[in-house]
């Protein structure tokens, strides 16, 4: 990625973290990034949500697929120490639809752009730690509790045709930088990126690969 243009931001530098509120590896690097974020407090970090399993390419959880997915977040567990609660595998026939999240990420980053990390990380401590349906909408009126916005406005904007759209362009985008795997996270600097973390990585091999840059 270090020869591919980026869209032009107002900051010089910026971290770029391209992930899914409901991939198991971003919810495992989350304590990783807030400590790097902390050790960069000037360094802005903008959320692109990647979009791992929406729309059409959304899965119904069965026994077969919960399995798998048990398999992974276990591995996720014993690397990052992260928690899990596993009763969302045992209810089987939800369907795994991650652009909900994704968009509800996106409206955030819309109405209170300063939020939208926070936001994140709540989204995936409801799913996975907590259990709770994050591809339902429904619910969002309660995880926006304590957040700078207004419920309403935030439920108006999530049903608003502009935000789909929004959200599916941040996936074209992911895209378009040929990042199809969350996490990624990657340090721009004018136009250009490198990727500092594809996949779990430790705060301390991410500050090394920035200091390395900055």
């Amino acid at each position: 990625m270090a020869d591919q243009t980026l869209d032009s931001d107002p900051a010089d530098n910026e971290l770029i973290y391209v992930g899914d509120p409901m991939c198991s590896w971003c919810w495992g690097i989350a304590p990783e990034l807030d400590a790097l974020t902390a050790a960069h407090p000037a360094l802005p970090l903008r959320i692109v949500v990647g979009g791992l399993r929406p729309g059409p390419n959304a899965q119904t959880v069965d026994a077969r697929l919960a399995e798998y997915l048990g398999h992974h977040w276990e591995e996720v567990e014993r690397r990052s120490g992260q928690p899990f609660d596993r009763s969302l595998l045992e209810r089987h026939g939800w369907v795994y639809d991650t652009e909900p999240a994704c968009r509800a990420v996106v409206v955030m980053r819309e109405l209170a752009p300063h939020e939208t990390f926070r936001f994140f990380k709540r989204l995936q401590q409801a799913f996975y730690a907590e259990g709770l349906s994050v591809w339902d909408p429904t619910i969002y009126g309660g995880l926006i509790g304590g957040f700078d916005v207004d419920r309403e406005e935030f439920l108006v904007a999530f049903d608003a045709e502009d935000n789909v759209k929004a959200t599916w362009r941040d996936f074209s985008l992911a895209r378009s930088w040929g990042i199809n795997g969350f996490p990624t996270i990657v340090l721009r600097q004018g136009t250009t990126g490198q990727i500092i973390s594809r996949g779990y990585s430790l705060a301390s091999d991410m500050e090394a690969a920035v200091a390395a840059l900055i």
